[in-house]
């Protein structure tokens, strides 16, 4: 019974962040995260700009970054490739791309 329990208690946890395309996807403020922590990459983004549309803020430059989830490198040495991309929309779709590859090998 415990067993279940766990497996449960798991499966709650893994649903209360937004997913896109599979993935894991987390915002704080101009920062998001997305892939799972448990895989050895994640893809960490920044969004650098911002352009007015109507009342809404919309990303018009976002750094990315593919990154080792290793607690045994240093941030620097983590990062394994990086873009950046005119939109949020663009940013993710290449995030993807990078880790469903990954994912694939």
């Amino acid at each position: 019974m415990a067993e279940k329990k766990t497996a449960d208690t798991a499966e709650k946890k893994e649903n209360r962040f937004l997913k896109y395309k599979g993935y894991p996807l987390v915002r704080k403020e101009d920062e998001l995260y997305y892939g799972n922590m448990s895989d050895k990459y994640v893809v960490w983004m920044q969004i650098t700009e911002k352009t007015k549309v109507g009342d809404l803020d919309v990303a018009s430059k976002v750094k990315i970054y593919k990154m080792a989830t290793d607690d045994k490198l240093s941030p620097i040495e983590a990062i394994v490739k990086q873009s950046e991309k005119n939109s949020l929309y663009e940013a993710l779709d290449i995030a993807y791309a990078w880790l469903s590859r990954k994912a694939a090998e």
